[in-house]
Parts: structure tokens; C-alpha cells; sequence
């Protein structure tokens, strides 16, 4: 798969971008919530490498990372996860989640050794959230020459300047931050939601919103402010944390995939519909 399958995945209809940290709480349960994931509806798999410094997260993915780590999960098996993925029949985009310190330090020097090896595990496309538009040439070039994705992160902070750079080189999608802080489900959406919305405007690539969004309800109502996906973590990472920590026999990925089709539902419900003649 490539970047334009990535782009391709929000065609037609609003995308469900899930996000799961991999290997929490081990590597075989990831692989049963990503296909439950599936399931219910994702369109695009955000699969999180985890790094021990997760600046951009809230507790709760915050939690998902320590377990992970906890549980052994280096970037050599990240990368077999994916394969395993693919060799497992998962065929929607996936996309790694992770910070410029890993992808930097995989190799001699620089993003390429990484970029490439992702390429050949699966993996269609990147977001990085500690990598400023103005330091991202290197990691754009790689990603050009693997025919991956390189997603931009919009802030409710974004200068215009910076904004304009960042719409230039976006690829597989844009993502929205629909509000200030780190990650972590929410009662509401925000205001600065619609307001993102409207500065990113028309672009060549869809525009997908993310940080906060827990129900059905919030999907749709981001939809119908013109988003074209949402972009879902903490609400599943919630529901696999209640699972750990749980006595009983829960079953998470049925619990995943219940909530996968309530937020696609939702988004789809959000969607535009023809005017009456």
C-alpha cells in the first residue's frame, strides 16, 4: 500500500482513524484489536510506537505507553507487528504514530533507514508530533522516496506562516488538533474544532480531527463542521485499560469493535446530504 491508499481510505465516506499503542498489554492482544478495530469500522489503523518521552499525550495513552514498554516492545517488534498485520490480511492503511528520537537513532543517522524499513514492514504513512514543520525536510524527503505519507499536525497555536508550509508538503491526510493540551477523551467538542476547520480550509489532502473525540455523537457533529475523518485513541485505549485492570473475563475487542461502528456511525451520520429538489 502507499500514501494514496492512504488518502483513498477517506473517499466516499467519512474515515474512523483508530489509534492503539502496540503491544499493550502484549503483542497478540494488539492484533485481536486491531482486526476487532477493523471490524467495527476503522478505516485507517493508527498504530502508535511508543516512546518513553510521549510529550503530546494525555494519561491515559500516557498508561497505554508504560504498558507497552513494560511488556517488552522495541522497534524491531513493532515492525514484525506490522508484517504480522499484513500476513494477517489487515488491509487498511496503517499509519505509525511516533516521536523524531526513534526514527532518528534507527539508523547511522537520519530518517531513511527507518522510513524504508517501515515501508517494507506495511506501514503507509507517518505522524510525528515532535517534528516542526521547519526541521521536517529530511523526514519528507524520505518519506517522498518511499511513497509514504508524512501527515501534518495543525495546532490551535499554528502561525499562518507555518500553517501555509505545512499544507504544501501534507500527504496522506491532515490532522486537525481540535483543541490545546494533549490527548484524552472528552465530553464535548471543542470550539477551536470549527475554528481549525475553517483556517485549514480546501486542501489537496482530507482533513481529519483528532484529540478528544469519545462518542458517536462528537464524530458527527465534527463531520458536519467539515471534516472529512476523525481520529479516535483515547476512547478505545480507555476501554482496553478497563480490561487489564479488571477481575473479570472482559472482552475488550468485542467492546473495540462496538465502539469502532458507534464513532463510524456517527461520522457517517455527519455527512453532507443532497438538497431536495
Amino acid at each position: 500500500m502507499t500514501r494514496e491508499d492512504l488518502e483513498a481510505a477517506f473517499e466516499g465516506e467519512p474515515a474512523l482513524v483508530a489509534y492503539v499503542a502496540a503491544g499493550d498489554p502484549s503483542i497478540e492482544d494488539t492484533k485481536e484489536y486491531v482486526k476487532a478495530l477493523v471490524r467495527g469500522g476503522a478505516d485507517v489503523v493508527e498504530l502508535g510506537l511508543p516512546f518513553s518521552e510521549p510529550i503530546a499525550e494525555g494519561p491515559t495513552i500516557q498508561a497505554a505507553v508504560r504498558r507497552s514498554l513494560g511488556a517488552g516492545m522495541t522497534v524491531e517488534k513493532y515492525l514484525d507487528l506490522v508484517r504480522d498485520l499484513r500476513e494477517e490480511d489487515v488491509d487498511v492503511p496503517i499509519v505509525c504514530m511516533t516521536y523524531y528520537n526513534l526514527i532518528y537513532q534507527y539508523g547511522e543517522e537520519g530518517p531513511d533507514d527507518f522510513v524504508e524499513a517501515a515501508a517494507d514492514a506495511g506501514v503507509d504513512g507517518f505522524v510525528v508530533p515532535d517534528l516542526p514543520v521547519d526541521e521536517s525536510g529530511p523526514m519528507h524527503d524520505a518519506c517522498e522516496a518511499n511513497d509514504l505519507a508524512l501527515v501534518s499536525m495543525v495546532a490551535p497555536t499554528t502561525t499562518e506562516e507555518r500553517l501555509d508550509r505545512m499544507l504544501e508538503q501534507a500527504s496522506g491526510f491532515v490532522y486537525v488538533q481540535a483543541r490545546l493540551g494533549t490527548t484524552g477523551a472528552q465530553a464535548d467538542v471543542s470550539e477551536q474544532t470549527h475554528e481549525g476547520l475553517e483556517r485549514v480550509g480546501e486542501t489537496d489532502v482530507p482533513k481529519a480531527v483528532g484529540f478528544g473525540i469519545a462518542s458517536g455523537e462528537q464524530a458527527k457533529e465534527v463531520v458536519e463542521g467539515g471534516a472529512d475523518g476523525v481520529i479516535v485513541g483515547s476512547a478505545f485505549i480507555d476501554i482496553i485499560e478497563e480490561g487489564v485492570e479488571s477481575d473479570e473475563d472482559v472482552d475488550v475487542a468485542a467492546r473495540l469493535e462496538s465502539k469502532a461502528r458507534e464513532l463510524k456511525e456517527g461520522a457517517v451520520e455527519g455527512m453532507p446530504r443532497p438538497e431536495r429538489t
